[in-house]
Parts: C-alpha cells; structure tokens; sequence
C-alpha cells in the first residue's frame, strides 16, 4: 500500500501539521495530491480540537507544484487543483507554512493564502507559469501585487526566475528566515503561541483580516481559470512540456512568425 500524499499529526497544544509526502518527487502533485490536500484542509476546518494548521513538506523540499510527468488533460468537472483551493480559500483557522528547498509553482503561490510564512535558507521559489505557456494559480495574480506590491510581483510572474530566500524576505513573501534545521521547530514553535488564545477569537481576526480580498481573490481565481482553459493545450503550452519531458530549453519564438 503506498504511503499516504498528505501526512496528518495533531498535538496536544491544537497544531495540526499537514506534510506533503511524495520525497521522491519533491512532493510534486497529482490528480490524488490535490484532492488529499483539499480534504485534509477541509477536515481540519471543521475539527475543534485543530486551533492552528501548520504546512510543509516531507524530505528536503516543501513543494515543486504540479507533475507535470502526471498532469490531466481532462476538462470534466471542477478540475482537483481547483476543489483543493476552494478548501484553502475557506480555511478560517491560522495557517503557517514552513518551506524548504523546492517552492515552485503551488509550492509558492500557496505562501500568498498562508498567515505566517518561515523558510529555511535552501528555500529557492519560482513562478514558473509564463515558462509553461499558461496563467497563474491560486489568485497569485491578485495576491502576488497585493502582497508584494505590482512591479516587485511583475518582476516574478512576468519573468518566471527562481529566487531565494532572503529575496523572499524582502519582498514581504515570508515572515522569517531561518537554518533549514531551525525550520520547523520554529514554526511549530510560533503555531503553539497562536493556539494557546481562543480559536474562536482566531478565526474571527483572521475573518475581518481577509474581509477586503475575499472577492477579489475569487474574482482572481475565475480570471485565471478562463486563463487557463484559453492557453492550456496551445501550441506554446505543448511546446513547454514537450520540452519539459524532452529536457531541453524550449523553442517559443517559432510561435511568433
């Protein structure tokens, strides 16, 4: 039986932690991640004992988003990613994100909807979208300038580098920057302070903290879904992962003769 895609270890203080678990992969996800993802995250919204939830990543990295070796071309439904945002998006407790390693695409679009971020100092992020030929994610396009400021997150989105750590820092993505050993101890450890208060007092600041963007982060999301049913499956889009699977720098400039 293979292991479970998202661990789940409650403690005695309400700090729920969730961990990604495909090492192998650098916890890359598929179809059965994004849906294990929303379900833990679902669950835990509507479990008192959980005050706090608290995200990272099995092994050495947090998460290198979509497998793109995995990914579903089907169209039939809500896509997994989306029903696991949706689960995201209305999580009303403290979330805290702990990350290492790898951050690309969910790996670091997920930061833009966490409370606290810490990162360890191999973090390395990128917002690969404008490389595979399609939109953002997760509203990043509305969280991204909203958060960062519009030129800062321009740079990121329109340029898809990757970045470390202490950019992410000074940018305002995460709150601290620690030695990967360091990591989630802190993190646990700053969970706990915020478990310790009422959750009904938590979740009522986190509410009134996110009232002003709760339209627009749904507006965003619905702009980058049409985005993405527009691009998707597009010469460019395939060209990127042909690319991707081939292992070579991809040829976009044949597209625009």
């Amino acid at each position: 039986m293979p292991d479970p895609l998202v661990l789940s270890s409650l403690d005695s203080e309400g700090v729920l932690t969730l961990t990604m678990n495909r090492p192998s992969r650098r916890n890359a996800f598929n179809s059965e991640g994004f849906l294990a993802l929303g379900r833990a995250f679902a669950e835990a919204n509507a479990d008192p004992r959980v005050a706090v939830l608290l995200l990272t990543g099995a092994g050495d990295d947090f998460s290198s988003g979509l497998d793109l070796s995995a990914i579903d071309m089907s169209r039939d439904g809500e896509p997994p990613f989306e029903r696991m945002m949706d689960a995201i998006c209305a999580f009303e407790k403290p979330l805290v994100c702990a990350a290492k390693g790898c951050a690309i695409g969910f790996g670091a679009t997920v930061l833009f909807h966490a409370d606290v971020v810490y990162l360890g100092q191999s973090t390395k992020l990128r917002f690969p979208f404008a490389s595979l030929g399609l939109v953002t994610e997760a509203a990043a396009a509305y969280l991204g300038p909203a958060t960062i400021g519009h030129k800062q997150a321009a740079e990121l989105l329109f340029t898809a580098e990757l970045f470390d750590a202490d950019k992410a820092l000074e940018y305002g993505i995460a709150t601290g920057v620690l030695p990967d050993d360091e990591l989630l101890p802190t993190a646990i450890g700053k969970a706990r302070e915020m478990a310790q208060w009422p959750v009904d007092s938590l979740v009522e600041i986190k509410r009134i903290m996110k009232a002003m963007h709760g339209d627009k982060v749904a507006q965003a999301r619905k702009l980058e879904m049409e985005g993405f049913e527009k691009l998707m499956g597009s010469p460019a889009n395939m060209e990127a992962f042909a690319a991707f699977m081939e292992r070579r720098p991809p040829d976009f400039k044949q597209f625009r003769k």
